[in-house]
């Protein structure tokens, strides 16, 4: 198969459409799911229109273009939820429209807008898009799914395709006199758009037993109608581009929100989004909780004995790798977050600079949350030292932790969007990480190739054991009973000799390298998708030139 031909925007090559030159209503329905149907048109408004607009003006945009789609009745709905039913299908359909006519494009293509609509909602539907388009002076593109007779009236052109063919490319009103031209009359009182469709549908060619529908092969009838096609050359389409071409001028890019904006934008809509949806932080802030009851209750006031350093080093572990890994349970908010951005990105309303930017600070508060309440409850009932420095450092290593799992799962959510491989993966990548930290093999122990150098040096899980670890044991004093006497053991002795812990440096040197692999994570994201970008073309391309 072989893809050639040109992109034409009023006759100027152009193979990268311009913001606001052309919006695409795709058929699947990508929304973000938690917020109301005027949340997610005004925050749209808000990110591709210009700021040179007051908020006033696009608010009032927004309101018009809910109210021109019929969606005023469900304004103040979700759109959908897990405890929630939301608005129906079809409502979906009109949001996702409503949201892609706000920047009044030149050009938009609708993949079948009538679905999930009955034949009323469908004509209010397309006569208010021909309405709208009508006023702004765009043009619509729309593959429409068993249009009634009086939606296929309100269209001017027709293009009708059989098995890659163009069996018809014309006006819609002379469509009926070229099949009958053709020796293909449309019935009386029938559909006209039914009729073409029957005329030229192969897939049901072999007639059922006992069936009183009687027509001509599909096959001979496309054949008859693309010869024909070809003779009358309808639309002029070679004459009308060539004119096109010498009298037009190029589109210009129309003006769109500044990047701060964006920002801002989308750093409120993903800080509303994480806070409505439960399975994003709210059901792990209830496991955070239960589990670290659990651990404070299992270690609970392990006091200063000799056995109690295997406790502490235990208990230090589990909290700074298991109980962190479990911000996976995120990975299928984050992979429905990747669809919306990836659908957005493509429309032109943001570029993946801005998300990365608003996915990062909307979750750092949520992350704090959940993990400064669990962290002091397994701190004080296990009995760790007391001091609030102790318990700062503490709680900002756990969030540190949590910050670097979701990075990344991110990363993952990139790489492999599906939910059930992208869990797998990503667990996959955590194992092999914590297997390595040093706690279930000393570092001195550990094979040099590939284990120790690079992946020891690698893990996050190092740095935040290690800086737990030095925490918590230096400044105290064990008691060990050999015969008759009584030893003590330093802590800094233990975490030498024992543990195995790099003394070359403090704890904080441990927090702040974990504070720099938060960012080289979420830049390794913004890379990833950067890649992805220029990537997917090309792959295309690729497999269509094969």
């Amino acid at each position: 198969m072989k893809r050639r031909g040109d992109i034409l925007i009023n006759g100027v090559r152009d193979n990268k459409l311009a913001f606001r030159t052309s919006a695409y209503v795709t058929q699947e329905n990508t929304l973000m799911a938690t917020l109301t149907v005027a949340e997610a048109v005004h925050y749209s408004a808000q990110l591709q229109l210009p700021d040179s607009m007051s908020p006033a003006e696009k608010r009032s945009r927004a309101d018009n273009a809910i109210q021109n789609m019929g969606l005023a009745g469900v304004s103040g709905t979700r759109i959908s939820g897990r405890a929630c039913k939301g608005i129906s299908g079809g409502q979906r359909k009109r949001v996702s429209i409503c949201m892609e006519l706000l920047s009044s494009p030149a050009l938009i293509f609708l993949d079948e807008p009538t679905s999930g609509l009955d034949s009323a909602a469908s004509y209010h539907v397309m006569s208010r898009i021909a309405g709208i388009a009508g006023r702004e002076g765009m043009t619509v593109i729309a593959a429409v799914h068993q249009p009634s007779t009086e939606v296929f009236e309100l269209f001017h052109g027709l293009c009708l395709l059989a098995k890659g063919r163009t069996v018809y490319f014309g006006p819609a009103s002379k469509a009926i006199e070229f099949f009958d031209d053709n020796g293909f009359p449309c019935p009386m009182r029938m559909n006209p758009s039914d009729h073409f469709l029957r005329m030229i549908n192969t897939d049901f060619e072999e007639s059922e037993e006992g069936s009183t529908i009687n027509l001509p092969r599909a096959a001979e009838v496309i054949q008859t109608l693309v010869n024909s096609s070809s003779s009358l050359g309808t639309l002029r389409t070679k004459t009308e581009a060539t004119k096109t071409i010498i009298q037009s001028a190029s589109v210009k890019k129309k003006k769109q929100a500044s990047f701060l904006t964006k920002s801002v934008i989308l750093t409120k809509r993903s800080f509303i989004n994480m806070h409505r949806d439960l399975g994003y932080y709210w059901l792990r802030f209830a496991i955070y909780i239960a589990l670290c009851l659990s651990i404070g209750t299992i270690y609970f006031n392990i006091g200063h004995t000799y056995a109690s350093i295997q406790a502490r080093a235990s208990m230090l572990m589990f909290t700074s790798t298991f109980l962190t890994m479990m911000a996976i349970g995120g990975f299928p908010s984050f992979v429905e977050d990747m669809k919306i951005f990836e659908k957005e990105r493509l429309s032109g309303h943001y570029r993946a600079t801005e998300f990365v930017i608003a996915n990062t600070v909307s979750s750092i508060p949520y992350l704090g949350f959940i993990s400064i309440l669990p962290a002091a409850i397994a701190y004080y009932l296990t009995g760790l030292q007391r001091g609030i420095d102790h318990f700062v450092y503490f709680a900002a290593t756990i969030w540190a932790s949590m910050m670097l799992v979701e990075g990344l799962m991110m990363i993952v959510a990139a790489i492999v969007p599906d939910f059930l491989l992208g869990i797998i993966t990503g667990s996959g990548v955590q194992g092999l990480l914590m297997l390595n930290a040093g706690f279930f093999r000393l570092p001195a122990d550990l094979p040099k190739p590939v284990w120790k150098y690079p992946t020891y040096f690698i893990s996050y899980h190092k740095y935040a054991s290690q800086g737990l670890y030095k925490n918590e044991f230096i400044g105290l004093v064990f008691q060990d009973l050999a015969g008759a006497r009584r030893i003590n053991i330093t802590g800094q002795y233990i975490l030498k000799n024992n543990l195995q812990v790099e003394l070359g440096y403090s704890k904080w040197v441990d927090l702040a390298i974990l504070f720099a692999m938060i960012v080289i994570y979420r830049v390794l994201f913004l890379v990833i998708i950067k890649v992805s970008e220029i990537a997917k073309p090309m792959k295309r391309c690729l497999i269509v030139k094969v």
